[in-house]
């Protein structure tokens, strides 16, 4: 089954819903005492520690998340400082909590369940503090180990069809998921939060990036067998999901890779009880591109997406005019950030909400998406506490930056109900909701296009995120009973399939 039939994509979507999806099974059974480790760990390579020391521009995160940074003819290259801060401020371990039975570390960007099962290489040429090679970035030691010795960009430009941004990249981010770390708690619903989850490292990378004056794209069209055999991945439990090239060189990469094969290293073993979820490689597989003529060809174009004209009535967003100089820095707001585990019944502004709202879902640097085309998320919100706004139900409209009134009323027990009966998205000031026309999507992209609404918008709740806590707000990502939402926000997103829910507030002090 190819890319192009997308009933492989409407299949899994909708035996991923809760509640009932078939491909979710209610006698499966979770037990957090067991969780896979969440590091890989390569037992015959010695780390290359990476210090960081290296400090970034005093760049406000709430600029760092609206902007990025444009190529210039002399080039950006990063040294092995910048990269260093980049991958720690991505997945690094920003804070350890001890508990009864342990202590918990917490890393730089959110994942569903606290499973960590994301995974980051680096492949360079030659920088300063580091040769060309192939690495694996290890949060538990805030380590490098190399995979392979040599400059290999080559392979990943022409697995993206030489993405420019890719053939002049001097570094490049892959990020990867290991299924099993997450599945073991949400079954093959994993498959979503596989781009949920490097979604919000990405939305960190970029912004570091930009904090380290470097350009940086996402690039989710590749050749999958190329990138997954680079890595040397067993594609039965871990797969490639994005790259993310990392500053300009005009002159590009020249000449061929050197020639590969398997590595086989060793690396910490799984555990005995590891389930396999077929469901997962099946839709990885069917959305998987095999040549570089594909990967031309899928991201030749954008989807006929459209939005009903506004009818209803109009705010105009109210950011702070302080926002450009407002807030910490990247470093400080991803150190500190959390998930909010509850929320106080107390407002936020309606200058705070327009601020992240409109720092958040400005246009992401994606090869899937061109300056002059549409997002491919719709952002719906329930409004239950913001001083200056209705309380109500809206639809944000990105161009316009306005709001416009759906319903007006209080949705505090709608919102709970829809963020799968629990109380954060019932306390929190607002729920913001990203929401896709599948049918164009899959239509242009094939079922990568599932890829790419899910990243999306990811990367946009991992900007609210990064948004709301250089506010001193809270936030956290959440998951949902995906028909009611459509029908709960219809008819004006009759049709439209929900990607992710964040929810927005000021945190509670209660223990």
């Amino acid at each position: 089954m190819g890319n192009r039939d997308i009933r492989a994509a409407w299949n899994y979507h909708n035996g991923t819903k809760h509640p009932g999806g078939h491909l979710m099974s209610y006698h499966h059974q979770y037990d957090p005492m067991r969780n896979p480790s969440p590091f890989k760990i390569y037992e015959e390579l010695d780390p290359i520690p990476l210090s960081l020391d290296t400090p970034l521009l005093d760049l406000p995160a709430l600029s760092a998340i609206a902007t990025g940074v444009t190529p210039i003819a002399d080039g950006q290259t990063p040294d092995v400082g910048m990269l260093a801060k980049i991958l720690h401020l991505s997945s690094g371990i920003t804070k350890t909590l001890q508990h009864d039975w342990g202590a918990m570390q917490f890393r730089a960007a959110a994942c569903t369940g606290a499973l960590y099962h994301i995974e980051l290489y680096l492949v360079c040429g030659d920088l300063p503090g580091i040769d060309a090679g192939v690495y694996h970035f290890d949060p538990s030691e805030s380590a490098l180990r190399r995979l392979r010795k040599g400059d290999y960009r080559n392979t990943l430009a022409d697995a993206t069809g030489d993405e420019p941004a890719v053939a002049h990249a001097p570094a490049i981010l892959v990020y990867s998921d290991i299924f099993w770390r997450n599945a073991v708690k949400y079954q093959a619903r994993e498959y979503r939060h596989a781009f949920w989850d490097s979604g919000t490292i990405i939305a960190n990378s970029l912004a570091a990036a930009t904090a380290c004056n470097l350009p940086a794209k996402l690039v989710a069209g590749f050749v999958d067998e190329s990138v997954n055999r680079l890595l040397d991945l067993d594609v039965n439990r871990e797969v490639a999901l994005a790259l993310v090239p990392i500053g300009f060189a005009s002159e590009g990469t020249a000449g061929s890779p050197p020639a590969f094969g398997p590595l086989d290293l060793r690396t910490v073993p799984v555990p005995d009880d590891e389930i396999d979820f077929p469901a997962i490689r099946e839709m990885h597989e069917a959305s998987s591109l095999a040549s570089r003529d594909e990967v031309v060809a899928w991201r030749d174009g954008s989807p006929a997406i459209t939005a009903p004209s506004p009818s209803g009535t109009l705010v105009s967003i109210e950011t702070d005019t302080r926002s450009g100089s407002l807030g910490d820095s990247v470093e400080t707001v991803i150190t500190r950030r959390g998930s909010a585990r509850r929320f106080s019944h107390e407002s936020i502004t309606f200058p705070e909400l327009s601020t992240v709202l409109a720092k958040a879902t400005q246009e992401i640097a994606a090869d899937f998406l061109s300056p002059q085309s549409p997002a491919l998320n719709h952002i719906y919100l329930i409004v239950n506490a913001v001083d200056g706004l209705r309380p109500g139900v809206y639809v944000f409209h990105r161009k316009m930056q306005v709001l416009e009134l759906l319903r007006p009323g209080d949705f505090r027990g709608e919102a709970g109900h829809l963020g799968l009966d629990q109380a954060l998205p019932a306390d929190a000031s607002v729920d913001v909701f990203f929401m896709v026309d599948l049918e164009p999507v899959l239509e242009r992209f094939g079922n990568r296009g599932y890829r790419a609404a899910q990243l999306e918008a990811s990367i946009m709740a991992g900007r609210l995120y990064l948004g709301a806590y250089a506010l001193r707000l809270g936030a956290t990502g959440l998951t949902f009973y995906d028909d009611a939402v459509t029908e709960f926000f219809s008819p004006h997103a009759q049709g439209k399939s929900a990607m992710f829910l964040l929810a927005l507030g000021r945190r509670s002090r209660q223990k």
